[in-house]
């Protein structure tokens, strides 16, 4: 039983490991600037989160590595979402919590996420989390 307890933490720490590479890839960020990129995916999880219909945040957390998941659902009040956000306010929000300065500023963060996350999900779940998602920040996901 430890073994397989092993395996599953291993495998889950693998596929968040490769999902935090693809945002470190994308801007030519080094393995030392991992908080960077942890910072994007989890500001940009929460505020995706946050805006989607609690069934469909569920839906969607279920596909992600368990890893992920907990930092998914870290202060997650299922009772005060979803939370209205359009493509500015969910910028600004991001702007907020992603303390760094990079290449391309706030929107070019949101679209390197979005994109490794796309990734990182089926095709059909992709698909119902942007139909949640105002027009406006639609256009933003691949």
């Amino acid at each position: 039983m430890a073994e397989q307890l092993k395996s599953a933490f291993e495998s889950s720490l693998e596929k968040t490991n490769l999902m935090l590479k693809d945002i470190e890839q994308a801007y030519g960020w080094p393995k030392e600037q991992r908080n960077q990129s942890y910072c994007a995916l989890r500001t940009v999880l929460h505020l995706l989160r946050d805006r989607m219909p609690v069934q469909e945040s569920v839906e969607f957390a279920a596909q992600l590595p368990v890893l992920v998941r907990g930092i998914y659902f870290d202060g997650w009040k299922p009772m005060d979402v979803p939370i209205k956000l359009n493509r500015d306010d969910f910028l600004l929000e991001v702007r907020r919590h992603f303390p760094y300065d990079v290449e391309g500023g706030t929107e070019r963060v949101v679209q390197v996420v979005l994109d490794a996350l796309s990734r990182h999900v089926t095709p059909g779940q992709w698909d119902d989390v942007k139909d949640t998602m105002p027009s406006d920040l639609q256009r933003m996901m691949p």
